[in-house]
């Protein structure tokens, strides 16, 4: 008699223990075996119905016992807790690595199921493609004001339906803190900014790898000399700035050292004429996107940073009177600051060296003051190069700006809805404050206690349905949750994946249990999602962006070790095709990068079959509370492969 899933048929009566149809599991008594016996033999009858009765038996108790166990109110809970951990046993993924190997073996998936398409290559030229930036379509749009280089997507029929290929030669970028500052030259082989940027110390070209000094173009002696510089003036030491955004970012090296100090950036540039700049910031494991001061409000919550960087970032800020400082000001936290090195700061000693018009110099500058007076920012330090101002605490402490003309309030009342609307010259009025000295929105705890302390805007109900108390309950969940990711993936936080991506991120809960100088969270708030909770993540000192899935995300290609999608083909069921997110989380996603899904099973067995397609390979796994939960878990590795290669693994 043939034994179920391979196992060796056993006689009698043995324990019950966790089958797998496909991949589902199911609670099964395979070991026990009840034989057919001739009808003429009553002793052979009276066994047969005893197995059968005690079988039966079993699986009643079994069954009481889970549902006892998971009522609360049972004395024996721990018993059936371990009962329950015992089965789960045969639940472990042997067949599943996520081990990286350039070029090595890839366990193979044991998913049976036939495969009606298989997803093929893009031609090599695609392989650094950025579909939302791409710089054909750019140049079709207006020049004015950066129309051309803000999100242009293609349109449904003009969108690729094939895998984006790693260059040759592609390789797992080195480990943090490694990668910081050495990047394997055909993971992005660009060389023109070692030329470009030769003297301001950028980028190297050495033999197989990039080096990054840590200079810059207004850094030049290194990073960390310049953030030293910052500190004397500004509260970083403390953990009171902890989210920063660096505009015009170049190859991110302030944020790559501001990671030592405890700060996290949020960096980002155009894709232009320096090629791959947001590219080498990603491979070197810093968080970055492709981004522009254009005519689009940036995609970040009101209130969200603590201090806001240009160095020789090329921004006008003086321009369309005063809006992209008027945007600053709305993503920069009361009390923030906002740093400006470079022209036109201190242009009297400088506009020879800048071969630029002292006269345009002076103007620029005039502008510049004027707009942060009209924001009511306080002038806390100019010293070479380099100025500093700081916002106010709340509107009390700006009576001046009620009687200027000028002082233009935004009349939007959702001063956080920033997806695809038009910036404006307008300035974001402060929330209420109790007093001249409150501060705006609430007070901030200092980092990390910030982390689990209760944001703002869950202890003042701006969070419909969220309170403090269901607030405690959530990152309680999301504690677990992780505790059982890492069970299966237990390469989750030993520094394997540091650029990691949530999809659907709901208050940063996944990223909060993962916190670790190790890695970095990008957290995604879905525009369609049922509560806008950006604001709470940048709240808790972590970072994130609005993103639409049923668009492209602007990142480059292989930017990503490991995504977590928690409930988002659920949430975007009928909006847009599966397949178009799928094939853009295959993009985004490094080789033999992982993703972990977490969504119904009626979903994920879809989400399965298709991703098993794209050179995945994949295993399911049950709910950390137990196999009749209808959530389940999909784990998922791609595969390695490259631009006229084969992959390391077969379906």
């Amino acid at each position: 008699m043939a034994a179920s899933n391979g196992r060796s048929p056993v006689k009698g009566i043995g324990p019950p223990c966790l089958r797998h149809d496909g991949d589902l599991p199911l609670l099964s008594t395979s070991s026990c075996d009840p034989m057919a016996l001739k009808s003429s033999s009553a002793d052979g009858r009276t066994r047969s119905s005893i197995q059968i009765f005690i079988v039966a038996g079993l699986c009643c108790f079994f069954y009481i016992l889970g549902a006892w166990q998971r009522s609360g109110f049972g004395k024996a809970d721990n018993l059936a807790e371990r009962i329950i951990k015992s089965t789960a046993d045969c639940n472990i993924i042997p067949n599943l690595t996520f081990e990286t190997h350039h070029g090595g073996d890839v366990g193979p998936d044991d998913d049976s199921e036939s495969k009606s398409k298989i997803y093929q290559p893009c031609p090599s030229r695609f392989t650094d493609y950025t579909p939302c930036q791409d710089q054909s379509r750019a140049m079709t749009f207006p020049r004015e004001n950066m129309i051309y280089r803000e999100r242009h997507c293609p349109p449904q029929q003009e969108k690729l339906h094939c895998l984006i290929p790693a260059p040759k030669g592609y390789v797992t970028p080195f480990p943090w803190p490694k990668s910081r500052d050495y990047v394997p030259f055909a993971n992005a082989p660009y060389k023109s900014l070692t030329v470009e940027k030769a003297i301001q110390n950028w980028v190297q070209y050495e033999g197989n790898v990039f080096r990054f000094p840590g200079g810059g173009t207004q850094f030049p002696q290194g990073a960390d000399k310049y953030i030293d510089q910052l500190a004397s003036v500004l509260p970083i030491a403390n953990g009171t700035v902890r989210t920063a955004l660096d505009t015009g970012c170049g190859v991110a090296s302030l944020g790559a050292y501001l990671w030592s100090r405890n700060v996290i950036a949020m960096s980002f540039a155009p894709r232009d004429s320096h090629e791959a700049q947001v590219q080498f910031a990603l491979e070197r494991g810093v968080p970055a996107v492709i981004g522009v001061f254009g005519t689009v409000k940036l995609p970040y919550p009101s209130r969200a940073f603590d201090m806001a960087h240009c160095s020789r970032c090329l921004i006008p800020w003086g321009a369309n009177d005063g809006m992209y400082l008027m945007e600053v000001d709305r993503v920069l936290r009361p009390g923030g600051y906002w740093v400006l090195s470079g022209p036109p700061i201190n242009w009297k000693n400088n506009y020879r060296s800048w071969q630029r018009p002292k006269e345009e110099l002076q103007e620029e500058q005039r502008k510049i003051e004027e707009t942060a007076k009209l924001l009511c920012w306080d002038k806390k330090y100019e010293n070479g190069e380099m100025a500093i101002w700081q916002k106010r605490l709340n509107a009390d402490s700006c009576r001046a700006r009620q009687d200027d003309s000028r002082a233009t309030l935004c009349k939007s009342t959702d001063t956080d809805d920033a997806w695809y609307k038009q910036m404006e010259a307008c300035i974001t009025p402060y929330p209420d404050s109790g007093s001249s000295d409150e501060v705006a929105g609430g007070q901030l705890k200092v980092f990390p206690e910030r982390l689990y302390a209760v944001p703002p805007r869950v202890a003042s109900g701006s969070v419909p349905g969220v309170s403090a108390k269901t607030y405690q309950v959530y990152n309680k969940e999301w504690k677990k949750h992780v505790n059982a990711y890492k069970k299966i993936n237990k390469l989750l936080d030993s520094g394997r994946y540091r650029n990691i991506m949530d999809m659907n991120a709901g208050m940063g809960g996944f990223a909060a249990a993962l916190e670790s100088p190790k890695l970095w969270v990008m957290n995604v708030v879905p525009t369609i999602a049922e509560k806008s909770t950006l604001g709470v993540i940048y709240e808790r000192g972590l970072i994130g962006i609005y993103h639409d899935w049923c668009e492209a995300f602007s990142t480059y290609p292989r930017t990503y070790d490991l995504i977590h999608a928690n409930g988002v083909f659920s949430l975007y069921e009928d909006r847009c095709s599966m397949e178009d997110i799928l094939l853009e989380m295959d993009r985004i996603l490094r080789p033999e990068g992982a993703v972990i899904f977490r969504d119904e099973v009626n979903v994920l067995i879809k989400v399965r079959k298709m991703v098993g397609q794209m050179r995945w390979n994949t295993k399911m796994v049950d709910h950390e509370d137990g196999p009749l939960v209808p959530e389940k878990i999909l784990v998922a590795v791609k595969q390695y492969w490259v631009a006229g290669g084969n992959s390391t693994s077969t379906q």
